[in-house]
């Protein structure tokens, strides 16, 4: 029979769908009752609580060695994380402890690398400014250029850097806006992924679905800058990718390119994407994430003299109710948390779970 006075601790509300598979799992669920994340010293708090196993965290939760090692003495057994990627996690010290952790890749995968893809093209078109000039009431005549013009996204070269799950689905988004792809991917070269992007180009221009045919290649980092017209980053955030957009790779950019950022915010150099946008070293940019979230009010983004340029949204790439809530593991991230979270501790519902993608560090299972 399971343990009845097990507990699980939900740092947020993900939704009542997939909150009530941990009550159905006959694990007694206490969930922070705040929008706003519980502060370090109550989460030291909970994990020190007569039967503590489970944590259900998001990455503004601190979950560093402290915390893990409070857990453990008191038989903390996984941290299921609802979001793709561990910032916020120490995993090493979590591993040497022996709790699991997992969290949520795939599910997100579509709604981010189409958000990447409408971002560029709200940048491009100027779709922010364009409303502003209506809601504003300073629409006083239809003019061919005046005020203003964007770009197509049709026919650019866009640069894509990390190709892993979600890069790879944007570039298969471009290629139904005929665009010319430059990958790059600081870890490794993917062939058939060139070989697989490139036969879908052929095959529009085979068909006449493309006037023109395009290319797909993989390049060095310096080239992408160079011969892009816009640059979209999907890689997670390491020692070798921090502030892999600096001030010397915007200098590097066209006048007229245009960056986006859905990856993790530190990606990029937060001070000289601002210097770019002042200087007018590059286009535009839209960024969904930041270095520190939310955007603290001093930020140089937030200076007036480049809000036409700079596209601001509040880490909303996997923002829809689909993605975000949906209780099914295989379709939403808050579902395939509580997998995780269950796959652990109930692995009677799931079989084997160090079978299961989404655990990040299975050796601890064995």
């Amino acid at each position: 029979m399971p343990d009845s006075s097990a507990r699980v601790y939900a740092t947020c509300d993900i939704g009542d769908a997939a909150l009530a598979r941990v009550r159905a799992a006959g694990l007694r669920l206490e969930v922070h009752a705040s929008p706003l994340p519980p502060a370090h010293d109550l989460l030291l708090r909970k994990v020190q609580e007569p039967g503590l196993i489970g944590l259900l965290t998001t990455l503004r939760d601190p979950i560093d060695a402290a915390l893990l090692a409070a857990g453990a003495a008191n038989g903390l057994r996984v941290v299921a994380q609802c979001a793709v990627g561990l910032d916020n996690v120490d995993l090493a010290t979590a591993t040497r402890l022996k709790i699991v952790v997992t969290h949520t890749p795939d599910v997100l995968t579509a709604a981010t690398a189409e958000f990447a893809l409408f971002a560029l093209g709200t940048l491009a078109r100027k779709l922010a400014a364009s409303e502003q000039l209506v809601r504003s009431g300073n629409w006083s005549h239809w003019h061919p250029y005046l005020p203003f013009l964007g770009q197509e996204v049709h026919g650019m070269t866009i640069g894509i850097i990390g190709v892993g799950r979600i890069g790879r689905a944007f570039a298969a988004r471009c290629i139904g806006l005929d665009t010319d792809l430059l990958l790059h991917d600081p870890r490794h070269q993917d062939a058939a992924l060139i070989e697989a992007l490139q036969a879908e180009c052929d095959l529009r221009f085979r068909h006449g679905l493309s006037r023109e045919q395009h290319r797909v290649r993989f390049v060095d980092l310096p080239t992408l800058l160079e011969e892009s017209d816009a640059v979209s980053l999907h890689l997670p955030l390491r020692a070798d990718t921090h502030h892999l957009i600096d001030r010397a790779a915007l200098r590097r950019m066209k006048p007229e390119a245009l960056l986006v950022n859905t990856a993790r915010g530190a990606v990029v150099d937060e001070l000289a994407v601002a210097e770019a946008l002042r200087k007018r070293w590059i286009a535009g940019a839209a960024l969904d994430v930041f270095a520190r979230e939310p955007l603290p009010p001093d930020s140089p983004l937030l200076d007036p003299a480049i809000a036409d340029r700079l596209r601001l949204f509040h880490h909303f790439a996997s923002g829809t109710k689909r993605t975000r809530l949906d209780a099914d593991p295989d379709v939403g991230m808050a579902g395939r948390a509580v997998a995780g979270l269950l796959a652990v501790l109930r692995p009677e519902t799931f079989g084997d779970p160090r079978q299961l993608p989404y655990i990040v560090n299975p050796e601890v299972l064995d």
